[in-house]
């Protein structure tokens, strides 16, 4: 049997923008993405803090730095800068792993800085 377990998480990064003309996905800066082992076009669900909206979509590398995090195309619709977003992926694995597995946590700081 395998379950699906949080396998990371940016806990409280604030979007600092939405750009509804883009073809979609979430746009992270590359140092948060690293720091929560998250990489280019893999799924993810965004959970709005400020209206209670869940989304699930896919990242994509933001400039490494620059504190970026962009809801793009119809996730535009879903959030707006300065709203507080939870960014979690999760992974299937056996059950028996699963109860020792450690998840990647990260907490940005402000300007959605490590």
């Amino acid at each position: 049997m395998t379950i699906s377990v949080l396998k990371s998480k940016v806990h409280r990064a604030v979007i600092t923008e939405a750009n509804l003309n883009y073809v979609g996905s979430l746009t992270l800066d590359e140092d948060l993405m690293e720091a929560a082992n998250m990489i280019e076009h893999e799924k993810v669900q965004i959970v709005n803090v400020n209206n209670g909206e869940r989304i699930e979509t896919y990242l994509i590398k933001g400039k490494r730095g620059s504190g970026v995090c962009c809801l793009n195309g119809p996730a535009a619709r879903r959030g707006m800068a300065g709203d507080v977003v939870v960014i979690i992926s999760y992974a299937s694995m056996p059950f028996e792993e699963a109860k020792t597995f450690k998840p990647w946590v990260v907490f940005p700081k402000e300007g959605n800085r490590l």
